[in-house]
């Protein structure tokens, strides 16, 4: 498997490491993600719509950060770990790329507007995303995280 510069450079700065499985954080992000799920959806009925967005992304990054404990794969960057979806599961991240897009540009940017259909097509988004992606984490047999393990380790090692 071919190296990914940029997480070769994350591994080197130590914001990318080849843990041991754990699934109490898988447990404690996938918590975490239905807890941002939750309450993306209270401040849409608030009517915060760019909070609403941000929460949106962020119950999809969880998730993803509970799929790479469950294969032993630790990542403290969002961008790398948008990557690893893709690269070690073979899953689509233009979803959570997109999310983690306006998820910012919402949060961070003043000139950045949000339409309630479009919180609620980010909260629909994320509910899909995480659905399939917690599919995903709760069929992968122990051969099958070791694999994953395996590959994920190759693009940056």
């Amino acid at each position: 498997m071919k190296k990914i510069n940029f997480l070769v450079r994350l591994a080197e700065d130590g914001k990318l490491l080849a843990v041991e499985p754990n699934a109490v954080l898988k447990e404690a992000y996938l918590q975490r993600s239905n807890e941002s799920l939750s309450s993306a959806k209270v401040l849409l009925d608030a009517g915060n719509l760019k909070d609403a967005v941000a929460l949106a992304y962020y119950s999809m990054y969880h998730c993803l950060l509970a799929a790479l404990f469950r294969i032993g794969i630790k990542c403290e960057n969002h961008a790398g770990s948008i990557i690893l979806l893709n690269a070690v599961f073979d899953v689509d991240n233009s979803q959570i790329s997109k999310a983690k897009s306006e998820g910012v540009d919402k949060q961070y940017y003043v000139d950045f507007s949000v339409t309630l259909e479009e919180a609620k097509e980010s909260i629909r988004i994320a509910e899909e995303f995480i659905s399939n992606l917690n599919n995903l984490i709760e069929t992968l047999s122990e051969e099958k995280v070791k694999e994953l393990h395996k590959k994920a380790v190759s693009l940056f090692s």
